[in-house]
């Protein structure tokens, strides 16, 4: 995974950002094993649906949840998949295609 830090993207309140598998982040943020892996997670759910696709489900699921309660980006199915298994770092190896398509129901509540 290439890293980029920078002191623009992300905004700020978030450590990292993965834009079509480069991971950018910040000059201060630690890069732990946790980070590596969530933002690896979206990398393998960015391919399985050629790029342009997740991105275009993301920002519609985005803003789909910014009209329910809760916090929209925590109930977005590709960050409760990322979230729920970052710690977990042969999730990959046995992650299914699609994975994330069973996050898109339930909501979390922060």
């Amino acid at each position: 995974m290439i890293v980029i830090r920078n002191k623009y993207l992300p905004i700020k309140g978030f450590d990292a950002i993965n834009i079509c598998g480069i991971l950018l982040c910040r000059p201060h943020t630690r890069l732990t094993p946790r980070l590596i892996n969530h933002e690896r997670i979206h990398t393998a759910q960015m391919k399985e649906m050629a790029f342009i696709f997740f991105y275009i489900f993301y920002i519609a699921e985005w803003l789909y949840r910014l009209t329910r309660r809760g916090n929209a980006y925590f109930n977005i199915s590709f960050e409760r998949e990322a979230y729920r298994h970052e710690h977990d770092r042969k999730y990959l190896k046995r992650r299914k295609h699609y994975a994330w398509w069973k996050y898109r129901k339930r909501r979390w509540r922060f």
